[in-house]
């Protein structure tokens, strides 16, 4: 049994810790804990960086930070400033000493790095202005503090038009500049009217706010926080990728029932370690982006990137929102995680900076990381799982008012996605093979494409261990007891019409290579890879392949819809009987086969098979389940609670 620390704001970092004698700050308790400790915060607002000196030694050994029951703690990386000046046209500054941010001045430091595209025109910083809790608009410049203007734009819009009509509207009229000098910092900002050294305003001083600065630190749970107003930077897969949370490079961490909220790029960070690479592409140019992460992947390798080293971190129940880049982001360090239960929303929907990197959750080597039952509304982009998704699973999620559900990205398989909900009027980009989509309910279109220019690795199963390279030919998927549902917008496939032509089975792909001419890479990458589809349901005009041997139709009475009542979502649907008279079967690892590139088995990450026996509310199914990811679906009219 270890020891129980305890922290409170009417503490004395002085004293022993105990609860009678509570350490003033975290980072007290940071310093003392070790091993199988507990370390008991009170409750109050916490104005610091919490590094952890120590880790734990296994699970039924860990370090636990937990905030006290029934008690509200609150970590931020901001202070409050109350000596604002008025400088005229309601625009405010505060001149500060850059000895006050210390090493690290958040209004100094541009957002910047790897696959960042916009802005290019201007700085936007990591730091950030919050008026009673709401984080303010970075300006372009000083007299867009002064005069804010709305403006209108053609319904074809760039990302520099959507950010200037949010910035425009009428909350963000309130805007903020700032000049760092060598010894001072000023900051400018509009405040609406409202007199700021009477209201609360903030500003972001730290990266982090539970974040160790040495990696190794293993079993620590981090349960029951509110954390915000971080100044973390810009977290490409070939950065440091720093969070306002996270493990750097360990193993075993649970970040549980905490609420994050504006980071300024990324609430929880899973990896990457820096010594593999910090944005090379961006500070030199000599290679592509692409060529220096590949080089992360073999240089992880070569510092220990193992199941024994990395990864193995649960991320559960928390509730994250209003982060400029990702909710949950990690590359090489997330291996082998769960990540369930999480509430994310209102991600990269700001719009001050666009790049690549950004979504709800963006893992890079997600090895046999586990994604379910996670309700994910509200972002630029959902869930976008790149690189080497081997052996990973994305079951029993909700999507929806996403501008992209989810994006899965030259990853060779297998992978699993069953019993979700992907509700956006754009549901899927699949950039990769060797996908099972199984028991899904699809409301919105879908894109597929190959990637030939970019050969990304794959694994033996269940390791970190690479057992090759190879492009992404595109197909080499299974779509078994999915729902469709069509949309209005031309042009778009909003079922499985997608793969029409491609071959049925490997042996018909294998005469297809025979007819080509059987050479070598340049056959390959000629000829589409097979696509494997069954029992499927097509409705609003969704279209499927004309090969598939069992489907449904439906008719023009028939419909799936989601409809909001308040903070409820419900699913409204009209079906007919022929929707639950196909031959469907519980779909498990003998019935998905191995992908074509990686040879590698549907299953579980301890090697067992996997059978998909329980839909998206946890209700088992029956030997013939009907299609889709709701099993009390019945004929005639339906309205079922989905959260």
């Amino acid at each position: 049994m270890g020891k129980i620390y305890h922290v409170a704001k009417n503490g004395d970092d002085q004293g022993c810790g105990d609860e009678r004698h509570p350490f003033l700050t975290i980072q007290r308790a940071a310093d003392t804990a070790a091993a199988g400790d507990t370390v008991i915060v009170h409750g109050g607002e916490y104005r610091e960086w919490v590094r952890p000196q120590n880790g734990g030694l296994d699970d039924s050994c860990r370090i636990v930070y937990r905030a006290a029951d029934g008690e509200q703690v609150v970590i931020k990386g901001s202070e409050r400033i109350r000596t604002w000046v008025p400088e005229g046209d309601q625009v405010w500054k505060v001149v500060i000493e850059n000895s006050f941010f210390g090493n690290y001045n958040p209004y100094a430091r541009e957002i910047s790095g790897d696959w960042l595209v916009d802005p290019r025109n201007w700085a936007v910083h990591t730091g950030d202005v919050y008026l009673n809790g709401t984080s303010l608009f970075e300006a372009p410049d000083l007299e867009a503090v002064r005069r804010p203007v709305r403006r209108e734009y053609s319904p074809y819009e760039t990302w520099e038009m959507r950010r200037e009509k949010i910035w425009n509207a009428e909350d963000s009229l309130r805007q903020w500049y700032c000049e760092a000098g060598a010894e001072t910092t000023t900051i400018y900002a509009n405040f609406g009217g409202l007199d700021p050294n009477e209201e609360v305003v903030e500003i972001n001083v730290r990266p982090c706010c539970f974040f160790p600065d040495k990696r190794g630190l293993h079993y620590i749970t981090v349960s029951g926080f509110e954390m915000a107003q971080a100044a973390t930077d810009w977290a490409p897969p070939t950065a440091y990728q720093v969070g306002m949370l996270g493990p750097n490079w360990a193993r075993g961490w649970v970040i549980e029932n905490n609420i994050l909220h504006d980071s300024k790029c990324s609430a929880i960070s899973l990896g990457k370690e820096g010594s593999t690479g910090d944005n090379e592409f961006t500070k030199y140019h000599r290679k592509p982006g692409y060529q220096y992460q590949m080089e992360a992947v073999f240089r992880a390798s070569d510092i220990g990137w193992s199941r024994e080293q990395t990864g193995s971190h649960i991320i559960r129940e928390n509730v994250i929102y209003h982060c400029g880049q990702t909710g949950i982001v990690g590359h090489l360090g997330c291996v082998f995680s769960e990540i369930y239960g999480n509430e994310i929303h209102h991600i990269g929907t700001k719009h001050e900076f666009y790049g690549h990197e950004i979504a709800g959750i963006k893992l890079h080597a997600a090895i046999d990381v586990q994604l379910h039952d996670n309700h994910i509304h509200h972002c630029s982009l959902g869930m976008w799982l790149d690189w080497q998704a081997q052996g990973t699973r994305v079951s029993r999620n909700l999507f929806h008012h996403n501008d992209r559900d989810f994006m899965i990205e030259v990853t060779h398989g297998p992978y699993l996605a069953d019993n979700n909900i992907f509700a956006s009027e754009y549901s899927i980009v699949n950039a990769a093979q060797g996908g099972a989509y199984v028991h899904n309910l699809v409301m919105g279109f879908i894109v597929q494409y190959p990637v030939l220019n970019r050969s990304t690795p794959y694994h033996f199963p269940h390791s970190t261990k690479v057992l090759g390279t190879v492009p992404t030919y595109g197909l080499d998927d299974r779509w078994y007891q999915n729902i469709f549902v069509g949309g209005g917008e031309e042009g778009r496939h909003y079922g499985t019409d997608i793969y029409e032509g491609a071959p049925a089975s490997m042996e018909e792909y294998i005469q297809r290579y025979w007819e080509a001419g059987a050479a070598d890479i340049e056959t390959y990458e000629s000829i589409r890879q097979p696509a494997y589809i069954d029992n499927n349901v097509y409705l609003q005009g969704a279209a499927g392949c004309t090969g598939e041997q069992h489907a449904w139709c439906g008719g023009a009475g028939e419909f799936i819809r989601l409809a909001e009542e308040g903070d409820s979502l419900y699913l409204e649907a009209e079906l007919a009987e022929g929707a639950f008279q196909l031959p469907t079967e519980h779909i498990m690892t003998k019935c998905l086969g191995r992908p074509r590139i990686t040879e590698a088995a549907y299953e579980n990450p301890d090697g067992t098979p996997v059978m998909i026996h329980r839909d998206l509310m946890g209700r088992e199914m029956p030997s013939a389940p009907v299609p889709g990811p709701l099993q009390d679906l019945v004929p005639g009219r339906n309205r079922i609670l989905l959260n």
